[in-house]
């Protein structure tokens, strides 16, 4: 090793002059974070299929089994964060107790699931703007238009400083929860339709239909959340706001899922809503909020929903900008793009990076002429569903390993019992994912096992390349 070679440097540790500055809090985490999960995007997309698909009334008591599963991950996640001194997420983690390579064809797995995300959430933004146009009277406009505007604003706030982004996140995931935290709060006082459901507490209506499908929509919901650990360069004392910004983010988008779930079927009853989100899913939370808030309140839905995804599209472009960005630290990618900007230290140049291959895809999807929602979207989530469970699996056994031989400290529950839990409930999930692909992505089992091939092809990449940037690096020394 020569004398101005660290070992840090040789285990891959981002040099400290090549770090993203900021001020994040508890607060500003959440909002990115849980933003990233587009709560009003679930309540109209993701939960009428999960009536309709999975266990009709008692749909939302999947939110609460998914949300257990994921505290228990985030038990020992967050047991081995003050231990994880670089940001990077969930590769970080992996990188620290299975190896560099590992790590690194993890964090490959989670910028191709993050990517397809961020592109593929622009098929429904896209529509949904255009019918914002036709709402108020406008003329019928390609989806294309939209996203190519909201592209423009991600793209602008992601050169920016994070604490831009995130003032933009709170803003609008504070309307969004409001407006329904309205619609919810009608219904119950109303008493529903006929009477509040019980389906969320009856064991014959949890049980009922297909509850592997319904877990496995409630899973696919809260997407984003694992992302806290990747502002850890910019958060304020991040051994106590990732954790903290973690249970909250968790718990705030179960509970909000879960209740908002309750109300909807409450609106209409058990039977009714099970027979409105399989014949009308798409318009289900817009019926419902025209039944109890009037036209207006549907209108203030319609806009939000709109936002919902731009704050998801933004929180995931700032995700994988990080991504990009740390891995340049390691040298695994250009060294360019682990210079944080001059002004705003920000991952200006990974940013741009990103933009880029998000425009190369939505011009994919028009060049090719795919539906914005039932194909681009469709397929693009598909891969993300994957990718991130894998991600979250690989993490837990992370944790696993590295307190193997030594607690530091934690009880056997923190790094070792819940963590185990987790990891059981994670990997059934993922099972589950895999079994019902092929209808996620339309009914084609090529298309699912393409994804699989691609994820397996990014994690094999990486780690050929981590194991190459490691030899190099021992070599230089």
């Amino acid at each position: 090793m020569s004398e101005t070679t660290t070992p840090a440097e040789i285990l891959g540790e981002a040099n400290p002059d090549r770090k993203l500055r900021g001020n994040l809090g508890v607060a500003s985490i959440v909002f990115m974070v849980v933003a990233a999960a587009a709560p009003l995007g679930v309540i109209g997309g993701v939960v009428p299929l999960g009536i309709a698909g999975g266990n009709g009334a008692g749909f939302p008591a999947t939110f609460i089994v998914a949300t257990i599963v994921l505290l228990l991950f985030a038990v020992g996640f967050t047991a081995m964060t003050p231990h994880v001194e670089e940001a990077g997420a969930f590769f970080s983690y992996v990188r620290k107790a299975l190896g560099f390579p590992t790590g690194i064809g993890i964090a490959f797995v989670a910028v191709v699931s993050y990517l397809a995300i961020e592109a593929g959430v622009y098929g429904l933004l896209g529509p949904a703007g255009a019918s914002i146009v036709e709402l108020f009277g406008g003329p019928t406009l390609p989806w294309w238009l939209f996203a190519l505007v909201a592209f423009a604003v991600t793209t602008y706030l992601g050169y920016r400083n994070i604490e831009l982004s995130s003032r933009v996140l709170a803003v609008l995931l504070t309307a969004e929860i409001a407006i329904v935290a309205v619609l919810d709060l009608v219904i119950v006082v109303r008493g529903g339709d006929h009477g509040l459901s019980t389906g969320i507490v009856s064991p014959h209506a949890i049980l009922s239909g297909s509850v592997g499908i319904g877990l496995l929509f409630a899973i696919i919901s809260y997407v984003g959340f694992e992302a806290t650990a990747i502002f850890r360069d910019e958060a304020r004392a991040p051994e106590r706001t990732i954790p903290r910004a973690t249970y909250a983010s968790l718990l705030l988008i179960g509970v909000f899922y879960a209740v908002t779930s309750w109300a909807m079927i409450s609106g209409w009853g058990d039977e009714e809503a099970v027979r409105r989100a399989t014949d009308s899913g798409s318009s289900f939370l817009g019926d419902t909020a025209q039944r109890y808030l009037g036209t207006v309140g549907a209108d203030v839905i319609t806009v939000l929903y709109f936002t919902s995804l731009f704050a998801c599209i933004l929180s995931f472009h700032n995700v994988v900008s990080r991504y990009l960005f740390a891995l340049a630290q390691r040298d695994v990618l250009p060294a360019s793009l682990s210079r944080p900007h001059g002004t705003h230290g920000s991952p200006h140049l990974a940013s741009l990076w990103i933009s880029g291959i998000v425009a190369i895809s939505i011009a994919g999807a028009v060049v090719f002429r795919l539906d914005p929602a039932a194909q681009f979207y469709t397929w693009f989530a598909g891969a993300t569903t994957v990718g991130i469970v894998v991600l979250l699996i690989a993490t837990s056994v992370a944790v696993l390993a590295y307190f193997r031989g030594d607690r530091k400290g934690y009880s056997q529950w923190r790094v070792r019992i819940a963590p185990s839990f987790g990891l059981l409930g994670l990997v059934g999930s993922l099972v589950l994912i895999l079994a019902n692909l092929s209808d996620l992505v339309g009914g084609s089992s090529v298309l699912a096992w393409v994804i699989v091939v691609l994820l397996v092809s990014a994690f094999a990449i990486g780690v050929a390349i981590g194991r190459r940037a490691g030899q190099s690096q021992s070599t230089g020394s």
